[in-house]
Order: structure tokens, then C-alpha cells, then sequence
């Protein structure tokens, strides 16, 4: 029975596709999910629905630039003249009087320059005697004044819509006098780890065979980095039962799924069949590239589920690939963009594989990019000094590269 619907399943999609096919498909299902209004203080990281739209001019009315005293241009163009303080403007305040002939107001930056001001003169060009700004020379130049609007207009585009917000974002919204935003929601992701031979890192008395579980952390990482939000993570024993009850569950709280191990065709290999009750439909399979060549994508029902190789170099690699461009376009950003490929020079060979692509894990010496010398998809220690990977595809030509494509890990 086992077998047959290992079958059923398996032999819905063709067996092997490629990267850029794998990536395309992905593409297509990663759809926003939806908005929700919140607080600017915890926007940071949110992609914006809709335009920020300025709700007031900044700066409002004419303001300083400095210290220093608002003055006349009649007063001043002519050479030394001694002017009566008229009184004195700070941020914040409401002078409203007008600037009169042969006078000047003390004036601070940001504050509100009275009606009739010219221009600023600094507060180092001054000096003042008993109630008089004694200024020695004719003043030409900077005026130092920002207009009323000189910043930005009401009504002005602050920040465009699907911009992931940033603090220079948060600043500008701000100060439009905005205090929430409309922001595509995070999409809920639940993480199943499959293996008998799991326990969680740190736990005490650890029996004989076992092994710390270690990918989910750095996938959660991936995940929450790139606008998820882990609703669940669990592991689970390689029992069809007991995964098709957790896949249940957690198909009815999640929007994705991604189910670690169990993704090849092993006696308990068992990830595929976990959701084969929920009407698993298979977008690929297999993918041709190394390390993660067992990597699969499907829908069961409304869920998305991810199936990553139970290998650590693997399991990240493909994370990264895979699940990465979905959640950033799950999260209303452009699922493309999470592939940025940068060129890079490097002075080491790159593996070659005739029928897949390959993706070194590497680090930068420099201005290189270095592929690391332990490529083992089950390697660890490796993998925590990756900083990028290195793209080799399958049809480039043998021998070293000077120009390789690369992604930051």
C-alpha cells in the first residue's frame, strides 16, 4: 500500500527539473497573503501595501537653518549697521510678530522666522551690545531659511508601496506625521523535522544514536529574516501515522509547511506521504542541482508545502533557494529579488557536474569569492563559515573561473 502511493504521488511530476524551472514555479505561488494595519514603532523590516503619503508640509511655515538673527535685506546690504533685538524665536515657540525696519529677532534653528525675514545671519557674524546685534559688514550669501515645503509637500510620496521599511523609511514617515502603516502580513510557517534519530540540542543524557537537530534553527533564521512568521516547530519520528496527524495539524494553522527529511526514496522516507491524505498536487519533485537534488514543492489544499533533504548543508542550501523567494513573495516583496546573483571573481577551481548545478558553499577573502574545501552536504562546521554560494552551472566549461555567480547564504 506504502508503495503505491509513494507512486501516486511521486509520478505526478517528472522526476528532475531544473534550478530555474524549480525557481519559476515557486515564483508563481509566491503571492501576497494580505495586509494589516500596525504601528509605525514596529513596521522596520515590513513591506509597505500602499504608498506613505505626507500629512503635512515639512517644515510647515519658514523656519531657520541655524543660530543666529533674522533680519531684513534692506537692513544689511549696505555695510556695517547696528539693529535693535527685537525679541527672540525658538523651536517650537510662536513668535507672530513681524519683522519691523531696523530691527531683528534672535532667532534658534528650527524655530519659526517672523514675517518680513530675509535671511539668517549666524550668530559667530554678530555681536551683541545692550539690547543691539552689531553686524560689521554687508551680508550677502546664504540665507540660511528653509522654505515652508522645502522638505516635502502634503500630499507628497514618502515612501513607495512593496519598499521593505527601513529606519531611514521609518524617519521619513514619521515625519509626515504618520503613526501606522499598511503592511502585507507575514505568511505563518510551520517547520516538521523527521527522524528518529532527533532530539533537541543540549538535552541531557542524550540515548545512544541520537543527534542533535540542528536545521530548523537556521531555517526558522531564513524565514523570519525574510518576513515570516514560525507558528510551530516540531520534530517527529519516522511513523506514517504520527506524520500524517502532525501534517493535519499543521496544514490547518500554516500557510507553508516545510517538512525536513524524509525526502528521498528510503524505507522511511515517508515526507511526501505525510500529506498524500490532504491531496498533495506535486509542482516538482526533484531538482537538478548539488547539494539538494531530493528538494520537492507541492500544495496541499491551501497549505504550501516545502520538502528539504535531511542533509544540514543540504537541507540550508535548498532553504535558501527554495523556501527564501517564497516567503519573501508570500510577504508581498518580489520573490526574484531574494536570488540576487552578484558576479565575482575567484581564483579556485569550482566542482563541475555534468547534469546539475552545483552551489559551493563559500566565504570572501578579500575581494574573492573562496569556495570552502569541505563541500559534504552533511557538514556542519563548514556550513557555520559559509557566507555565500557559488553557482556553477551545469553547462559551464570545465576548468577555473575567473567571473562566478554569487548569493549571499
Amino acid at each position: 500500500m506504502v508503495a503505491h502511493e509513494i507512486s501516486a504521488v511521486t509520478d505526478a511530476k517528472p522526476d528532475l527539473i531544473s534550478f530555474d524551472d524549480a525557481a519559476a514555479l515557486i515564483s508563481k505561488e509566491a503571492h501576497a497573503l494580505g495586509t494589516e494595519c500596525i504601528p509605525l514603532e514596529h513596521a522596520d523590516g515590513r513591506i509597505l501595501a500602499n504608498p506613505a503619503i505626507a500629512r503635512r508640509s515639512s517644515p510647515p511655515t519658514l523656519v531657520s537653518a541655524m543660530d543666529g538673527y533674522a533680519v531684513r535685506d534692506a537692513d544689511v546690504a549696505h555695510g556695517s549697521v547696528s539693529l535693535k533685538i527685537a525679541g527672540k524665536s525658538f523651536a517650537g515657540g510662536n513668535f507672530n510678530q513681524p519683522l519691523l525696519p531696523g530691527t531683528c529677532v534672535r532667532i534658534f534653528t528650527g524655530a519659526p522666522a517672523p514675517a518680513g525675514t530675509d535671511r539668517v545671519i549666524m550668530q559667530e557674524d554678530v555681536r551683541e551690545n545692550e539690547g543691539f546685534a552689531m553686524i560689521a559688514d554687508a551680508v550677502t550669501g546664504r540665507r540660511h531659511l528653509r522654505r515652508p515645503g522645502s522638505d516635502f509637500a502634503e500630499g507628497d510620496v514618502i515612501v513607495p508601496a512593496r519598499c521593505r521599511l527601513t529606519p531611514q523609511h521609518l524617519v521619513g514617515i514619521a515625519a509626515a506625521d504618520i503613526a501606522a502603516v499598511e503592511v502585507f502580513s507575514k505568511p505563518k510557517v510551520a517547520i516538521l523535522c523527521c527522524g528518529d534519530e532527533l532530539t533537541e540540542p543540549g538535552k541531557p543524557n542524550r540515548p545512544a544514536g541520537s543527534i542533535p537537530e540542528s536545521i530548523s534553527f537556521g531555517v526558522s533564521a531564513l524565514i523570519r529574516r525574510w518576513g515570516g512568521q514560525i507558528v510551530k516547530r516540531l520534530r517527529c519520528r519516522d511513523d506514517l501515522g504520527l506524520l500524517r496527524n502532525v501534517a493535519t495539524d499543521l496544514a490547518a494553522i500554516a500557510d507553508v509547511v516545510i517538512i525536513i527529511g524524509g525526502a528521498s526514496v528510503g524505507e522511511r522516507d515517508f515526507a511526501k506521504l505525510a500529506f498524500a491524505p490532504l491531496g498533495l498536487e506535486l509542482a516538482f519533485s526533484k531538482v537538478a542541482i548539488k547539494p539538494g537534488k531530493p528538494v520537492w514543492f507541492g500544495r496541499a489544499g491551501k497549505t504550501l508545502v516545502v520538502g528539504l533533504p535531511g542533509n544540514p548543508s543540504s537541507a540550508l542550501v535548498t532553504a535558501r533557494l527554495f523556501v527564501v523567494p517564497l516567503i519573501a513573495g508570500l510577504s508581498g516583496g518580489r520573490s526574484n529579488e531574494a536570488l540576487d546573483f552578484q558576479m565575482m571573481r575567484t581564483s579556485v577551481a569550482i566542482e563541475c557536474c555534468p547534469d546539475r548545478d552545483v552551489f559551493a558553499r563559500a566565504t570572501l577573502r578579500g575581494r574573492l569569492a573562496i569556495p570552502l574545501s569541505d563541500q559534504d552536504s552533511a557538514s556542519q562546521k563548514a556550513l557555520a563559515a559559509a557566507t555565500h554560494l557559488i553557482r556553477r552551472r551545469q553547462t559551464a566549461a570545465p576548468g577555473a573561473e575567473t567571473l562566478v555567480e554569487t548569493l549571499v547564504l
